[in-house]
């Protein structure tokens, strides 16, 4: 990581931390491994989709993984992260920090399934469980995106009940973050 993202990045966690006393952002424990639990199991998207420009990211609350994902994109000609929040508060945090960080990034102020931006890639980490997940994604892959969403060890058992609503095609990788975790990545989602 270059020295202008690790700036970002140590701005951004000064930011969450000042922010989190006042608004329920992430566990307060988890600042104390803040680079493992949320830059690096942020940044793990782009190690997996290296060529992707454009993102969503649904449910972004304290903006994990979408302010990590404009952080390491930052400058790079196209890029561009979508922030979909439905809590004011917490879009009024997201753009306080891409605002001071100068981030490829817009935030939209809504319910997911009603705030369609075309994207490549579609994601979200603390959403939902995959079945509701998918509700809330599925307009973004009617527009061509595919999906990578970080997952806990029980995922499996998520993917099985999603097939029962949603046909699509799927694999499963290991988190370079926490061998527990699990990234899934979607294509093809279409209901049943």
């Amino acid at each position: 990581m270059n020295a202008e993202r690790a700036r970002d990045i140590q701005r951004y966690r000064d930011l969450l931390t000042a922010a989190n006393s006042q608004i329920n952002l992430v566990g307060r424990s988890t600042l104390q491994d803040f680079e493992r639990r949320h830059v690096i199991d942020s940044a793990q998207l782009v190690w997996f989709e290296p060529s992707t420009l454009t993102w969503a990211d649904l449910g972004s609350g304290a903006g994990l993984p979408g302010l990590v994902l404009a952080i390491l994109m930052k400058g790079r000609a196209g890029a561009h992260v979508h922030l979909v929040e439905s809590v004011a508060k917490k879009c009024r945090f997201l753009g306080e920090v891409a605002s001071a960080l100068g981030l490829p990034a817009t935030i939209h102020h809504g319910r997911a399934e009603s705030t369609s931006v075309a994207v490549e890639v579609v994601t979200a980490r603390a959403c939902a469980p995959l079945p509701r997940l998918f509700d809330f994604a599925q307009p973004y892959f009617a527009r061509g995106a595919r999906g990578l969403f970080l997952k806990g060890q029980d995922v499996a058992n998520e993917i099985e009940e999603a097939r029962r609503r949603w046909r699509f095609s799927s694999r499963t990788l290991e988190s370079l973050s926490d061998p527990r975790g699990r990234l899934v990545a979607v294509e093809g989602l279409r209901h049943v």
